[in-house]
């Protein structure tokens, strides 16, 4: 485009856009910070783009996608996305890659030459070339330079994998690449044992089909400390420019700078372009297998238990069947129309996430199984296994018993996620399915009656998991450690823990929440977890030379694994001649060390975020009436909550989106709300850092339960969750 036509369009754009902010400013839909940062950074940001000659060189394509949306005055998302620069959080970036459903399946017809509206504050070629430009150049300090390169099945992940790849080659880094999409814990497993640097997988992990990103983990294969996060992107990535920009083919390079990862064998179909291939799946496989607690156990009833599998569209489509029956579980039902790749998650929604502890994708997954192998086979499963995309998370569907199901058809009724006369299962919460798992897990490390050891052991969880894993450590004599949410928080966490270090809040404000009975003696990790289905073992301190803990997984969530030990623990129950429901009623619920504790969570907006900058407008604003009711109540204003009096409140806040929510203070670990002086029950409001949406959890713990009222007192104690929620949002002003 000739300077005078560039001009004059960015001239009229200009007009046009601050009209529309003027006009949502005015309409009080734009909070007045957001209005002055789009005023001043939109315009700023689009010329920039517009103007730059290196991005008509790479990618010519792309500025096609912005005078499109230009012209058809898309300002909300012009808006949007050049408001700012995409967000490196907890685990990298991760964004919308196309806003709207044609958009998307222009994307994927034609990879990087679709016009589609693209900017820095958008999941795309350019913002991939930025980040890998900064974590090269950071990189070249080192001695060694390499990285692990993996992706999932989410459109074109194959094709920006290997643009950064590319990239990484150009600037003297070595890279292992997969073959195929494959689950993100292997990746997190390569780094390590092929002593790279990075692991890279471009994957958004259970976001909605919109979505797309760019997840890091470290040398050790734990995500990037807060510490070097922020120096790799205040020193690396927030510096990089176009202007650096190089890519080289995969043939132009020597055999040794790019290998291959995949099985023992070339796909065929697949161009290797001469370079090696290494078989990491295999001591991947065997590396997993080492964490099954009782092998007679799985020999013996291995074959009697019915397990249905659900990879919602991802990468555990092949690894986590072939591992259960691996193993020993014969009876593997694959729900063939989730098992098909296809980043456009064809049997969800346009925004529905294709997140495994969603209620509504457990539906899904039924609904399938159902039309694919009919009812009665549906009535003769155990368990029911989901993973998510990039099968680092995983969820867990179980049978009700015949008894209990009328009762748990009520809290159906009132939560309003079944809208069928099916009441025989239920998604088990992660909160739950970890208690349970823990608690198996430590049963079967006794000896006369005591946990092994228990006195050198420690679990970790995040602030937001059931405090019931706290009351089964605390019964069982194992410490725990309570951080903030994100899983490299907890690996985190363990590392301080093996290095020696006592943990507080006062010591380590930006990693810690709380600890219980922690001391110099304990450095085996048996167990780290969060509410949003994340589960890894972490293991002792490194012996020399090693990165993996002694005894220990990789230092991230891993759905492959825990999908695994969720089978063991289901071949239990069965052998006990009971279900899952059954165990967590008798050890858990029951005993009164451990308790009755409900945990409910809800996402606002359901599904997907409040979108452009009115959404994050609407986003602070929440937050901003949260936070009103925080103070009044210590002011001693008398608030309830579904019959439930507020006793106390408090805000969390670390100060890391501090910059992007334009808010001193920003309360990036929520707001929580009191209902005793125990804090055993509370409701808690927390926004996501990087995306425009909001979560809401809620625990209680029944009092006074018996065997004779456990069923009445559980789902009694459900509904008054989902009643505190939807009693909260009102607070909030959430429609």
């Amino acid at each position: 485009m000739r300077k005078e036509n560039l001009n004059l369009l960015l001239e009229t754009t200009s007009q046009q856009i601050n009209r529309y902010l003027d006009r949502k400013y005015k309409e009080g839909i734009i909070r007045e910070e957001l209005y002055f940062a789009a005023k001043e950074n939109v315009m700023k940001n689009l010329r920039e783009w517009l103007e730059d000659k290196q991005i008509d060189f790479f990618f010519p394509d792309l500025k096609e996608g912005i005078k499109k949306a230009i012209k058809e005055k898309r300002w909300e998302d012009i808006i949007f996305a050049f408001l700012g620069k995409i967000a490196f959080g907890t685990g990298g970036i991760r964004g919308i890659v196309a806003f709207t459903q044609k958009e998307l399946e222009e994307l994927k017809k034609k990879g990087l030459k679709a016009k589609i509206l693209k900017g820095p504050n958008t999941i795309n070629e350019i913002t991939f070339s930025l980040t890998s430009i900064g974590v090269a150049n950071f990189l070249r300090k080192k001695k060694t330079k390499s990285v692990v390169i993996g992706y999932d099945g989410r459109i074109q992940g194959k094709t920006f994998a290997h643009l950064i790849a590319k990239l990484f080659l150009a600037k003297g880094v070595k890279v292992y690449l997969f073959d195929e999409p494959s689950p993100y814990p292997e990746v997190n497993f390569a780094v390590p044992f092929l002593n790279a640097n990075f692991g890279i997988i471009i994957s958004a992990s259970h976001n909605d089909k919109r979505y797309n990103g760019y997840k890091i983990s470290s040398e050790t294969g734990a995500g990037l400390d807060i510490n070097t996060r922020n120096y790799i992107f205040e020193n690396f990535i927030k510096k990089a420019k176009t202007e650096e920009i190089e890519l080289i083919d995969f043939e132009k390079v020597p055999k040794e700078s790019l290998i291959f990862l995949g099985g023992k064998e070339k796909l065929p179909r697949e161009n290797y372009f001469g370079k090696e291939l290494i078989n990491i799946h295999k001591p991947y496989l065997e590396h997993v297998k080492k964490f099954i607690k009782d092998r007679t156990l799985i020999e013996k009833w291995g074959d009697k238990l019915n397990i249905g599998y659900s990879a919602y569209h991802g990468a555990g489509r092949k690894f986590v069947p072939f591992l259960l029956k691996e193993i020993g579980f014969k009876n593997i039902k694959i729900i063939h129309s989730l098992n098909k790749l296809d980043g456009t998650f064809p049997c969800f929604a346009f925004k529905q996430q294709p997140d495994p502890g969603d209620p509504l994708a457990a539906e899904i997954a039924v609904r399938e199984f159902k039309k694919e192998y009919g009812g009665k086979e549906f009535q003769k499963l155990d368990i029911l296994l989901g993973t998510d995309p990039d099968a680092d998370r995983v969820a867990l569907i179980v049978k009700i018993p015949k008894e209990q199901q009328k009762m748990y058809a009520k809290f159906f009724k009132i939560a309003g996620f079944r809208k069928n006369s099916d009441y025989s299962w239920i998604l088990l919460d992660a909160d739950t399915a970890w208690s349970i798992l823990v608690w198996y897990r430590l049963e079967k490390e006794k000896i006369n009656g005591k946990v092994k050891d228990a006195d050198k052991k420690f679990i970790v969880l995040n602030h937001l998991t059931t405090d019931m894993v706290v009351k089964l450590a605390q019964k069982y004599g194992i410490g725990v450690v309570k951080t903030w949410v994100g899983f490299s928080m907890i690996a985190e966490a363990v590392k301080k823990v093996w290095e020696g270090e006592k943990l507080s809040r006062e010591k380590f404000p930006q990693i810690v929440f709380e600890t219980y009975g922690m001391d110099e003696r304990r450095k085996i990790n048996v167990a780290a977890l969060e509410q949003s289905s994340g589960f890894s073992i972490l293991g002792g301190p490194p012996l020399p030379g090693e990165k993996l803990g002694e005894g220990g997984h990789i230092r991230d969530k891993d759905g492959t694994l825990a999908a695994l030990l969720l089978a063991e623990l289901a071949a239990f129950a069965k052998s006990q001649g009971k279900t899952i429901i059954d165990l967590v009623d008798e050890k858990l619920y029951l005993d009164p060390e451990i308790g009755c504790f409900i945990n409910h969570y809800e996402p606002i907006p359901y599904w997907g975020e409040f979108e452009g900058p009115t959404g994050l407008s609407k986003k602070i604003e929440i937050l901003k009436r949260a936070d009103k009711l925080k103070e009044e109540i210590k002011k001693g204003k008398k608030i309830s909550l579904a019959g439930l009096r507020i006793l106390s409140a408090e805000a969390f806040c670390t100060g890391k989106y501090d910059q992007l929510h334009r808010w001193k203070g920003f309360p990036d670990e929520g707001i929580r709300f009191y209902f005793d002086k125990e804090r055993e029950n509370y409701l808690i409001i927390r926004p996501s850092g990087t995306s425009h949406c909001i979560r809401i959890h809620v625990q209680l713990r029944a009092k006074n339960v018996n065997k004779k009222d456990l069923l009445k007192k559980k789902i009694e104690t459900r509904i008054k969750a989902v009643k505190i929620v939807r009693e909260a949002k009102k607070f909030f002003g959430i429609k």
